[in-house]
């Protein structure tokens, strides 16, 4: 058999200087000791720390790398520099939101024709051996986005999300498995609604089809929009794909140890309206009952 044909991967960074080393490590360490290639694009969106800094550092090997001690599988290093052409790193040059720096990645790696599929891969995440394996490898048929397993990096060893659905009555969504073990079956992804964008391939055929993710929403919502302009294609799910997350570094975003931030809160209830507005606008009531509902139970 040849080689595979390289997979795609894009980070949207943002003040991800604290995280970033363990998430490109940890994935170039997963994709090397399967021969998974890789092409990565890490988009800068204006962050106003060192985030850059230390990629740059992390890929030169002129800053030491230890892993964390919580990370839930063993890790070989990674020989440093990298080689070339594994790592491309994108300055946005201003902070035009989640959507914005993924487009921009998406743009830049599927100009390469040899590429069929780019992974979407939050920051904070860990990747254990074998799943840039999984995702390159794994064949549902033609599909639009895939999803896999996302576990809490918190040592609970329960799920985050499978896949997600929408509420139609009042535009919330819900992980699929949120809280379960992460032993648990794999779910059919023809009950899902969208993929997670915190870890999430998108085909050449759904970016063709579909064009850009949706920029409106500056953070939040942007993936389940995009979901539902897939048209025919499906939704698919790679039951050995696994990432580990640890959530909310960035914006503050609620995890099981810790509640959702106010700034966290506004995007959300802001992009639930905005996405309901197009999609199901008599459904805009429910949604502002759920808002000032949560507000109180958050005054109270």
């Amino acid at each position: 058999m040849g080689r595979p044909p390289p997979l795609g991967v894009v980070i949207v960074t943002y003040a991800s200087a604290d995280v970033i080393a363990d998430c490109l490590e940890t994935l170039a360490g997963a994709a090397m000791a399967d021969g998974t290639p890789l092409r990565i694009a890490v988009v800068d969106n204006a962050s106003p720390d060192d985030t850059l800094a230390r990629v740059r550092a992390w890929a030169e090997g002129t800053a030491p790398y230890a892993p964390p001690g919580d990370l839930p599988f063993p890790h070989v290093p990674v020989p440093k520099p990298l080689p070339a052409g594994l790592l491309d790193v994108i300055e946005a040059g201003a902070n035009g939101g989640f959507a914005v720096g993924v487009n921009i990645g998406l743009r830049r790696l599927f100009a390469d024709p040899a590429i069929g599929r780019v992974w979407v891969l939050n920051p904070d995440s860990v990747v254990p051996p074998g799943t840039p394996a999984a995702f390159a490898a794994h064949d549902p048929g033609p599909f639009a986005l895939m999803g896999g397993r996302i576990v809490y990096l918190d040592g609970s060893g329960r799920i985050q999300m499978d896949g997600g659905r929408i509420d139609w009555r009042t535009g919330v969504t819900r992980n699929v498995n949120q809280y379960r073990p992460a032993a648990v079956p794999p779910p059919d992804p023809a009950g899902f609604d969208f993929v997670s964008g915190a870890s999430m391939v998108a085909s050449r055929a759904f970016w063709t089809a579909a064009g850009p993710v949706p920029e409106d929403y500056f953070l939040y919502y942007e993936e389940v929009d995009w979901a539902l302009r897939r048209g025919a294609l499906p939704l698919a799910y790679c039951p050995d794909a696994r990432v580990f997350h640890r959530g909310g570094t960035a914006i503050g975003s609620g995890v099981p140890t810790r509640p959702a931030s106010p700034l966290s809160l506004y995007f959300k209830h802001r992009a639930r309206h905005r996405f309901l507005r197009r999609y199901r606008p008599a459904r805009l009531p429910g949604a502002w009952a759920y808002t000032l509902a949560k507000t109180a139970l958050a005054l109270a």
